[in-house]
């Protein structure tokens, strides 16, 4: 179900429950089978918990377009093809309006946001910032046990780059080394503000990396982040992080043209 309404001024999600076609249908049967979520959440019944789960598996939908740009759902939906409560789905929606993966509509469901190359490019200017803040703090103040981890983590992206173009599991290690690095950076503030931004580079990325097929280039910029902050070279980590900022702000650049 497509819909072209404009966001509206209520964030409160309505129930609407359309009949399930058969293209619905088969994504509700891939999310259940589905088990490679970006995050592993524990098996707690706390409402909390999960709300995460929700927003862990709703957030992989989008970013494998399983849920298509634009197409329209309703919280009944999204329940079913996730086999979790509406109640938490709401939660997850609304954390997933506030990353600009949806747009709430009311009595019509959650809409998934278009991808945008202007939007794109100027969503990059701000992380590239960030990125830089969260590199050099976390060169500085990481522990030795979370430097070893880190340089576990790129010794795991070199193998992926030799293993071949294993585009799931470079988002998984994509989605796991953003928030570890973030953590080791010790500031809570930055990675809140860039964390959404993550989200919505992997569903770019996701949607143009067969035309690219750098997954190894990719991979070596990371890499060069990681082992930076694994030795506590401040200096270094940002030049890397920032030589890591003009790759993906290529790449972006690139699809307008479709020249890679």
């Amino acid at each position: 179900m497509q819909t072209t309404a404009t966001p509206p001024r209520s964030r409160r999600l309505e129930r609407a429950a359309p009949a399930a076609s058969p293209a619905r249908a088969k994504v509700s049967q891939k999310a259940g089978a589905k088990a490679r979520p970006f995050r592993r959440v524990g098996g707690g019944a706390g409402r909390a918990d999960l709300a995460d789960q929700a927003r862990a598996r709703l957030e992989e939908m989008i970013v494998s377009l399983e849920l298509k740009p634009g197409s329209v759902w309703s919280e009944g939906e999204l329940s079913a093809a996730i086999k979790i409560g509406r109640t938490p789905v709401r939660e997850a929606l609304q954390r997933l309006e506030a990353d600009h993966l949806v747009r709430i509509l009311p009595r019509h469901g959650a809409q998934i946001t278009e991808i945008n190359v202007a939007e794109q490019l100027l969503l990059l200017e701000l992380r590239r910032e960030l990125d830089r803040v969260i590199a050099v703090n976390a060169a500085r103040r990481s522990t030795a046990a979370e430097r070893a981890q880190l340089l576990a983590m790129a010794e795991r992206l070199d193998r992926l780059k030799a293993d071949g173009d294993d585009i799931w599991a470079y988002l998984r290690d994509h989605y796991e080394l953003k928030n570890f690095l973030a953590e080791c950076a010790r500031n809570p503030f930055a990675p809140r503000a860039v964390m959404p931004y993550y989200a919505m580079s992997r569903r770019f990325y996701y949607l143009h990396h067969r035309q690219a097929r750098d997954l190894a280039t990719a991979t070596r910029h990371h890499a060069s982040v990681i082992r930076a902050v694994a030795v506590g070279d401040a200096k270094n980590a940002a030049n890397a992080s920032d030589k890591l900022m003009d790759y993906v702000e290529a790449f972006t650049r690139a699809t307008v043209a479709k020249r890679f």
